[in-house]
């Protein structure tokens, strides 16, 4: 059970602020050119409020309106707001792919928060990357932290239908390569995508982490599907820049929220809402920052049984905005609680337990949020596949897959690289049909490098004209949290490795069987064990900089796909005075 720490007590920002010697006057005089009083610097709690707004990050372009609305929180409990700008890693921007530098980020979040005058954080996220990177940095150091996401952006609309942002690209895409919607259609539908601030609208990575971060804890309740331009979600922010500073006086840090039940709790909410596979590496990676040893099992474990009740795409029909106005994730949680799937004595940043926070709550629209007889599919979560083809595992998200291609066996179509996939996937001549499995290598987190969202491969022309819209398809990638499909993703070992997937050959008879977690491809072990030894790496590696490090050191996504160097690096938060 957590104890309170004594209040008053010295505070680690007095060691830069509090006190007359020549040091104390250096950190202190310097701070005073902003037109702080004296008295600021008192041994309050000093609250950086760490900020992910850039304008190339357009999913947090409103964080700095919202950093002022934490701002007034503070003030208001008696606190001392000092904003930060930490690193932003845009999924709309950063090439080759934003989650390449999500370890660079987390880094950087880490070492602004231990060689900073920080008694507690407010994590100010939203973009994808943002919220699991700012986390492990946080955690890294444990200081009391707390996270106020930007929220989804309004609901998009085209002649009529709803759309979401990501979903409706991908589908839209391929209406265009099948001959059913024209380019200027295509360009028209554009405008509509994204018309509000605020991150994607449906249940993407974005929406899934800030699910995640709530059902871990780490938030207050409700705040994960507030619109980005409702007003609540102003007062929101507000209520969580006082309840911060309070945290500081309490000493309730992460390693107090982030535990193994929180993380179970989080693996049977990402089944519950259908959230993206992307949850998987990156709460792998942030139960890595607080030493909690959580795998692949675990996330088939306990998502195995949960049913999907939330009615949002890529796995249903609706969008957060609805989410938000049927109960959000408070809900959900409750009929988590409910069906005993949840520790409800897990503590969150308020103080009180999970279960005391969503227990009082209603469910304004059940064809939102959906009773469990009705449930998108009885048997959600994230399926953890192995076999010959996978033997550290390999991810599926059952809900947004297609029900009779859970079990296939069909003929491999191997494409070396995304390049390689490119170049071929539009030629009426390459010979594939619906019954083929498509197969990509070298995309994961040492390939592409940085393992981006290419698994959910578009399928060939000649195969969409025939009205088909899903195939089989296997790759050590990612998949957007909005994309959807029978989509096999983080194979491991990857192929950049030296993996099986990287031995696989045009016509290797393949077999997906999600049932039974398997996925096997055709050939003897001799065969296997000969193609490997004949395996070598085909891609140039990086000779300097971030992408050298990235390569050197990040591990599989098996495990995270953190920096090796990294886990389990909690602690040693007051920083070294050097003058």
């Amino acid at each position: 059970m957590f104890k309170k720490a004594e209040w008053p007590r010295k505070l680690r920002s007095q060691e830069w602020y509090g006190g007359t010697s020549r040091d104390v006057i250096y950190h202190r005089g310097w701070m005073k050119n902003q037109g702080h009083p004296h008295d600021l610097f008192d041994g309050r709690p000093v609250i950086g409020i760490l900020n992910t707004w850039s304008d190339m990050t357009p999913c947090n372009g409103h964080l700095r309106e919202l950093a002022e609305k934490v701002k007034a929180g503070v003030w208001e409990a008696g606190g001392f707001p000092m904003e930060v700008p930490v690193f932003s890693a845009s999924e709309n921007t950063f090439r080759p792919t934003a989650m390449m530098y999500r370890n660079l980020a987390a880094l950087a979040v880490e070492e602004a928060i231990r060689g900073q005058p920080m008694d507690g954080c407010v994590l100010m996220v939203g973009c994808d990357k943002t919220t699991p990177s700012l986390i492990m940095g946080a955690a890294s150091v444990d200081l009391p932290s707390i996270v106020v996401t930007g929220g989804p952006m309004l609901n998009g609309y085209f002649r009529g239908e709803r759309v979401g942002s990501g979903t409706h690209l991908w589908k839209f895409s391929e209406m265009v390569k099948a001959g059913e919607m024209t380019q200027a259609e295509f360009l028209e539908a554009e405008a509509s995508m994204s018309r509000s601030s605020g991150t994607c609208n449906t249940m993407g990575t974005a929406s899934t982490m800030a699910s995640m971060a709530e059902a871990l804890g780490m938030a207050l309740s409700g705040n994960a599907a507030i619109p980005g331009v409702d007003s609540r979600r102003k007062v929101m922010a507000q209520l969580t820049g006082r309840r911060i500073v309070q945290m500081v006086k309490d000493d309730l840090k992460p390693s107090d929220i982030m535990t193994k039940q929180a993380f179970e709790n989080a693996i049977r909410t990402n089944a519950a809402i259908g959230g993206s596979t992307n949850a998987v590496i990156h709460l792998l990676a942030m139960a890595g920052r607080v030493g909690i040893d959580l795998t692949l099992d675990d996330w088939d474990r306990c998502g195995r049984d949960v049913p999907t009740i939330v009615n949002l795409m890529p796995s249903g029909k609706y969008l957060m905005e609805e989410f938000f106005y049927a109960g959000g994730l408070p809900v959900v949680l409750k009929r988590l609680g409910e069906a005993g799937l949840l520790h409800k004595d897990a503590l969150t940043v308020s103080g009180e337990t999970m279960w005391d926070e969503v227990k009082d709550v209603v469910n304004w629209n059940e064809d939102v949020i959906l009773p469990a007889e009705k449930a998108l599919t009885q048997s959600g979560g994230i399926v953890v596949l192995r076999g010959n083809l996978a033997p550290k595992g390999a991810v599926l998200k059952p809900s947004a897959a297609s029900p009779h291609l859970l079990t296939h066996r069909g003929r491999a179509v191997v494409f070396e690289d995304i390049d390689d996939y490119k170049a071929k996937i539009n030629d009426d001549n390459l010979d594939i049909d619906e019954t083929c499995v498509m197969v990509m290598k070298n995309c994961g987190p040492k390939g592409y490098p940085g393992m981006a969202e290419v698994g959910n491969m578009g399928l060939p022309p000649k195969v969409l004209k025939k009205g088909i819209t899903d195939m089989v398809r296997i790759s050590d990638a990612r998949m957007s949290g909005t994309a959807y499909g029978t989509v096999v993703l983080h194979t491991s070992p990857e192929a950049a490795v030296g993996g099986p997937l990287a031995v696989i050959k045009n016509g290797d008879m393949i077999e997906l069987d999600v049932p039974n977690r398997r996925l096997h491809v055709d050939i003897s072990d001799e065969e296997m064990a000969r193609r490997l030894a004949e395996w070598k790496p085909q891609h140039d590696l990086p000779t300097s900089g971030y992408a050298w490090l990235h390569q050197q050191h990040v591990q599989g996504a098996d495990t995270g796909a953190d920096l090796d160097f990294l886990k389990g690096c909690r602690g040693n938060a007051v920083g070294k005075d050097s003058h």
